[in-house]
């Protein structure tokens, strides 16, 4: 029992339909290690699932757009959007006032800078942004280099950083929604983890990697946030035994659903739901009681 199928039992029984907030959902192709909803198993619509390429760039803003485009779809059929996932900036993005600079991730800025970064380094091009924008490097970590990479294109177009990050402690809501958030013990999350991560591997993990390869998405799939992409790619370049992958796997899906929790804790709208000896029908009725024990919203935006 996953918050996908607490997402499901809730929009089955509420007339819902989900929106999916999980940076690599998007990804077309990028199916068994997301643990994207197989579409013969899916009860309910889903939304935000398989929307760009690996190797496409997407940014929050533009899941914002999408995200509320889908939203209202779901409010004009008279039914109950349900947002699902653990991209915390992406469920800000979408449901909060949240601002993004104007501009396109493909723009030639952003190529120019991907390309000093490859000839650079990420010690120098941090360095670099040490220069042009010192407190958002403060921010930053050196070896972030996406997140380097924004910095400096939102300094060309004449936005920074550290402000928008000062910005995302101002909790404006761009629509009237309630906020329920799943937990359970830790020695059982680490165990279920393990769990799914060796599932994943039994459903074909590693061959899709490799047809991922094959189709020319490794920069995609080394990317900082593919947890389960960029280990298997050291496997199947010979760097790394799967043993090591797999562990490294869980790993970082360890260490992942820590920063969650620790992103989510510290929004004081969330109210918590503790699913440790819980079956999934019976979060789905706690989730209901938490939601019914609130004034009736409407879906539309403020």
């Amino acid at each position: 029992m996953g918050k996908t199928a607490v997402a499901e039992g809730l929009a089955t029984a509420v007339d819902g339909e989900i929106v999916s907030a999980d940076s690599m959902q998007v990804y077309r192709g990028m199916d068994i290690g997301t643990a994207k909803p197989p579409p013969s198993e899916r009860r309910v619509p889903y939304h935000l699932l398989d929307v760009a390429e690996p190797g496409e760039p997407f940014s929050a803003a533009l899941y914002q757009r999408l995200a509320r485009d889908a939203i209202a779809a779901i409010a004009s059929r008279g039914r109950t959007p349900i947002m699902c996932g653990g991209t915390g900036l992406y469920v800000r993005a979408a449901l909060d006032n949240m601002h993004f600079p104007a501009g396109e991730q493909t723009s030639a800025t952003r190529k120019d800078i991907e390309a000093v970064a490859r000839e650079i380094g990420p010690e120098a091009l941090h360095a670099l942004l040490s220069t042009v924008d010192p407190d958002s490097a403060a921010l930053i970590h050196p070896h972030n280099v996406r997140r380097t990479i924004r910095a400096l294109e939102m300094a060309d177009e004449g936005v920074f950083y550290a402000e928008q990050a000062a910005g995302f402690a101002q909790r404006e809501p761009y629509y009237d929604a309630r906020y329920v958030g799943l937990t359970i013990q830790r020695e059982k999350l680490y165990t279920r983890i393990d769990a799914r991560v060796d599932g994943m591997m039994a459903a074909g993990l590693l061959d899709e990697v490799r047809g991922l390869l094959d189709a020319g998405f490794r920069d995609a799939l080394t990317a900082q946030q593919a947890i389960g992409y960029k280990e298997l790619v050291s496997v199947v370049e010979g760097v790394a035994t799967l043993d090591e992958a797999v562990a490294s796997v869980k790993q970082a899906s360890r260490r992942y659903a820590k920063r969650q929790l620790t992103w989510f804790r510290a929004d004081p709208r969330v109210r918590w739901l503790d699913v440790t000896e819980l079956s999934t029908a019976d979060a789905v009725s706690g989730v209901r009681e938490l939601l019914e024990s609130d004034e009736p919203r409407q879906p539309g935006a403020r």
